[in-house]
């Protein structure tokens, strides 16, 4: 059972391109993501990271690729996607283990830190004539 998920959160490390065993032509993009609740001092008017949580977030096919060539460490970035509860066997302790991951759907960059963008030429694929 999976829930809809939709956070705004920073990247903890660049992330990951893989290929998991077992998936022949899929490639997996493996992050970390730290989703922050700032809430503004009344005072200083100043924002306080007030109990956050990171979460780890997966990317697949297409998607993977594009996260990997263009998100880097400390971006911000928009999520959405289905939150699923991973269940699995240690190898070398025997324990049963578990975790929540994002499988992401849609990731988006935040424009409030981003200074310049560029983007590349739509490829328009031959057609026979």
């Amino acid at each position: 059972m999976s829930t809809r998920f939709i956070g705004t959160g920073n990247l903890g490390a660049d992330p990951e391109l893989k290929s998991p065993v077992g998936e022949d032509e899929r490639q997996v993009a493996d992050m970390r993501i730290y989703f922050d609740r700032p809430v503004q001092d009344k005072e200083s008017k100043q924002y306080e990271d007030k109990g956050g949580f990171w979460l780890d977030v997966s990317a697949w096919d297409w998607l993977a690729v594009d996260v990997v060539r263009v998100l880097k460490k400390g971006m911000r970035v928009k999520v959405v996607g289905a939150l699923k509860h991973n269940t699995w066997k240690d190898e070398s302790s025997g324990e049963e283990r578990s975790k929540m991951v994002l499988y992401v759907d849609e990731i988006t960059l935040v424009l409030a830190r981003v200074e310049t963008v560029q983007v590349r030429q739509k490829q328009i694929e031959a057609t026979d004539s």
